[in-house]
């Protein structure tokens, strides 16, 4: 496997579409009762959007979009907190076929490289609880909690 993460291109569109549709099934599955089936998650307009921000980026191996990365920087500031920046990863998701791969292990290689130019105090993801296989990656990661959201339905 010769992999390895760059900046996503327009071009990108059509594969990242169809990684996005995989993760977002496997939401309805766990959850269909806050996810629905959507054909259309993205736009192109949106995704050219996401794009010229710079902050979206694919996971490519032997010419092939295999893995889809966005990231946020965001600045907290208030007074009950410590002011920080933090790289927040919005959305990591890995072609069905490419998981277990070691494709998540380059986009956090990716994402703490960006952390540094950004000079970032920390990096900081949401993972769905139902989502096991990537809690295990994020843990075994180095990653810990850090709060836990919980519903009362």
């Amino acid at each position: 496997m010769n992999s390895y993460v760059r900046t996503a291109e327009r071009a990108d569109y059509n594969a990242v579409k169809r990684i996005m549709h995989q993760v977002q099934q496997m939401h309805v599955d766990w959850r269909p009762d806050i996810y629905r089936t959507n054909d259309n998650l993205i736009s192109e307009e949106i995704f050219s959007l996401m794009v010229e921000s710079g902050n979206l980026f694919v996971a490519e191996d032997e010419g092939n979009v295999v893995g889809v990365m966005e990231v946020a920087y965001k600045h907290t500031e208030s007074p009950s907190h410590v002011t920080r920046e933090v790289v927040f990863v919005d959305s990591m998701a890995v072609d069905a076929e490419y998981r277990g791969r070691g494709i998540g292990h380059l986009f956090f290689e990716k994402v703490k490289e960006l952390k540094t130019v950004a000079g970032a105090d920390a990096i900081e993801l949401q993972v769905n609880a139902k989502n096991r296989a990537a809690y295990e990656m994020y843990k075994n990661y180095g990653f810990t909690e850090k709060s836990i959201n919980m519903e009362l339905l």
